[in-house]
């Protein structure tokens, strides 16, 4: 691994580098088959990981690295909407364990991992990729979550490793009928039935990208609801006004969560080769 010595790190970044460690997570669990260590603990999702982020690590160029995780299932968003997200089933039991296992190999590789309380990892990383950003510093976003395309600008990309595609401004528009500006408009009529977010019933993604084109923004298609011939379309969005509202409080990025660490913690660091190498046999 190309890691850089951090004894003296630059101060600010060329190229912010941000994993969706969750997502990574959940990935590796439902990717690589079942295995255990000696003493029967479940590892595949720990392998998984391992090998995922050990080849991005590679690969990249980035001088500042970071892996941020989902600390709890619950948010500030559950105090917005309680049914926010309540409809995704428990982690599976042979995962639980290794939700530490993969804090510890972040140790053990010394990349740099961040959680907090109230927020969720997707706020983390907006806040990280806006001070990057402000900076100065090219952004990338490894995960495919489509929640993070909102982020997307003429710095910041996604990185969907799996299908090694680079996510910009044309590959969110192809998803969503707009441009990243427009995004949060788009699913706050659509919804998300993956994170129960109600939105308006009856419009889909492909529904809510013409009415946001062709009124501008979410705002503006409300005050102006009343207009629309579609019967049932136009008593929706009036019916369902308050709903579209608050699902864009949940759809909403936070770009300014109150973090602990600053963005001088990301500055990409050598690990350990004993340390690692004891990591990767006590798991093996």
């Amino acid at each position: 691994m190309n890691n850089l010595d951090n004894k003296n790190p630059p101060a600010v970044p060329k190229h912010l580098y941000l994993i969706d460690g969750s997502g990574f997570i959940f990935r590796a669990y439902y990717g690589y088959p079942r295995m255990n260590r000696a003493d029967g603990t479940p590892t595949n999702a720990v392998y998984g990981f391992c090998t995922m982020v050990n080849k991005l690590i590679k690969q990249t160029d980035a001088d500042f690295v970071g892996v941020i995780f989902d600390k709890a299932r619950r948010s500030f968003r559950n105090e917005i909407y309680s049914d926010y997200k309540t409809n995704r089933p428990p982690a599976p039991d042979d995962l639980i364990p290794q939700f530490s296992l993969i804090r510890q190999a972040c140790d053990a590789y010394n990349i740099p991992m961040v959680e907090m309380d109230n927020f969720e990892a997707d706020d983390l990383i907006a806040t990280y990729a806006k001070m990057g950003e402000n900076l100065g510093a090219e952004v990338s976003i490894v995960s495919s979550d489509k929640d993070l395309m909102q982020l997307v600008n003429d710095r910041t990309t996604l990185f969907d490793s799996m299908k090694n595609i680079v996510i910009d401004r044309e590959k969110v528009f192809e998803k969503f009928g707009v441009y990243p500006e427009r995004v949060i408009d788009v699913q706050s009529l659509a919804g998300d039935s993956s994170d129960n977010v109600p939105g308006v019933p009856g419009i889909g993604v492909k529904t809510a990208a013409q009415l946001i084109t062709e009124f501008g923004d979410l705002d503006k298609l409300l005050a102006n609801a009343h207009t629309i011939k579609q019967n049932k379309r136009r008593e929706n969005l009036i019916k369902f006004a308050e709903n579209a509202k608050m699902s864009r409080k949940l759809v909403t990025l936070k770009q300014d969560v109150p973090i602990e660490f600053g963005l001088e913690y990301f500055a990409r660091r050598q690990y350990d080769e004993t340390v690692l190498r004891e990591f990767l046999l006590k798991n093996n």
